[in-house]
């Protein structure tokens, strides 16, 4: 390990351990991310995250499509993330809300204009914005084109059924019914009942979903909240997620989205576009725009590090 220094972050308690290569010079094998999220022998993190010029990626000695794509669209910097156990992931969408604020904190990117960012999910383009009416936070709020979606068992029965696939949850009795979203990386909403069920979910053992993802798959379940005062223009959801390759964290942007999109789906034509969802580590915004959605949240950097070994 040749790294020699990092900075931790978050957004609502999902946290990433950030590398500043902006050259492409470190050598991020799977063994190394692992020892830096590790949580007792580590600094710690739900997933790593190097900032990389998306030309130097583009460039390397294995060169990533998307980056190539990303610097000839514009974005100069690269999300290059990586799960917590070492796997390439697609997106992050409560990651690129910390690594857009690094940008900003560093003075590597103009806080008054968008900032493209590249990712393997196309690129984003991050904002800064106020944070909701009465929602305190401790860091800058920043809104992230997320860009389109798509519901895979979409036209192929999925409107008449409601769903496309079954989940089996330790802790919650029976297999339930649930939606697939695709937000660039891939994701299975749950819809429960009521709180009580979501808090009997037992999220420490990876759900078991079917039929099997090819490639796995975060597992979202939700509780709606039932619309007390009837305004149908903002709808409210609580969340909690399984993340494929991490386990239950405390927040998931992409997850977010998808499941403001699955709720969306349930209550037909007529639900809201916009969405607050509550997760364990805090709220986020989610507005639908026909087949494009929008993540808004805040972003905290907490600690720099200096590495003293391997």
């Amino acid at each position: 390990m040749t790294i020699a220094q990092v900075t931790k972050g978050h957004g609502t308690a999902n946290d990433f351990v950030l590398v500043h290569d902006p050259a492409g010079r470190e050598s991020l094998d799977a063994d190394t991310v692992r020892g830096l999220t590790d949580r007792r022998r580590g600094i710690g993190g739900d997933g790593l995250i190097r900032v990389i010029r998306s030309a130097a990626l583009a460039e390397s000695a294995t060169p990533e499509p998307a980056a190539a794509e990303a610097a000839a669209a514009g974005a100069e910097w690269f999300m290059d993330y990586r799960n917590a156990d070492g796997s390439v992931a697609e997106m992050c969408g409560n990651g690129v809300r910390v690594f857009a604020h690094y940008l900003v904190e560093k003075r590597l990117a103009d806080p008054s204009a968008p900032i493209l960012v590249g990712t393997r999910g196309g690129v984003k383009a991050v904002t800064v914005v106020d944070a909701p009416t009465g929602n305190a936070t401790t860091g800058p709020w920043y809104r992230v084109e997320m860009g389109r979606w798509r519901m895979p068992a979409a036209g192929a029965g999925l409107e008449e059924q409601g769903s496309d696939s079954r989940v089996r949850t330790r802790g919650l009795d029976v297999d339930r019914p649930a939606v697939s979203v695709d937000m660039g990386n891939p994701h299975t909403v749950v819809a429960l009942a009521a709180l009580e069920e979501l808090i009997a979910a037992d999220l420490g053992a990876a759900p078991a979903v079917e039929p099997e993802p090819s490639h796995g798959t975060n597992v979202e379940y939700i509780v709606v909240e039932a619309d007390g005062d009837g305004d149908r223009r903002t709808g409210r959801l609580h969340m909690r997620v399984h993340e494929r390759g991490v386990g239950e964290t405390f927040a998931c942007g992409t997850g977010a989205c998808a499941s403001a999109l699955a709720a969306r789906f349930w209550a037909g034509a007529e639900g809201p576009v916009d969405w607050l969802v509550e997760q364990p580590g805090g709220t986020v915004r989610v507005e639908i725009d026909g087949d494009r959605v929008a993540l808004s949240g805040p972003a905290v950097l907490v600690a720099e590090a200096v590495l003293t070994g391997s």
